[in-house]
């Protein structure tokens, strides 16, 4: 698996994750109305959907390392300890780099 399908995958979520989370930050008009009650949901919706970005991100990203390490164990089990030893550091930052989202995202609804 390419180095670069991990990064794409991780830079997109990232970029999902800070355009959705910046309508959650995004101002009330001056004059409240009628509707305004409704208007106050669309956070969450934005939460919800970056949160699903990100889960399924995460989750498409981990499952392709996974799938070339458990590939590359298949063509050389020689070096399976060797292989299953490179694979975990990149793996726990990446799930890493998804728990940290979902904090700051849930942090915005809680905060809002």
């Amino acid at each position: 698996m390419k180095k670069t399908h991990l990064f794409r995958s991780a830079l997109i979520a990232a970029f999902l994750v800070a355009v959705l989370a910046s309508a959650a930050y995004a101002q009330q008009p001056a004059a409240a109305t009628a509707g305004a009650a409704n208007t106050a949901v669309w956070h969450y919706l934005g939460a919800a959907l970056g949160l699903g970005m990100i889960v399924i991100g995460a989750a498409l990203g981990i499952g392709r390392f996974a799938a070339a390490a458990a590939e590359s164990i298949a063509r050389q089990p020689a070096a399976a300890a060797q292989i299953s030893g490179a694979v975990n550091l990149p793996l726990f930052l990446l799930e890493g780099v998804a728990i940290i989202a979902e904090v700051v995202v849930l942090l915005i609804v809680l905060l809002k």
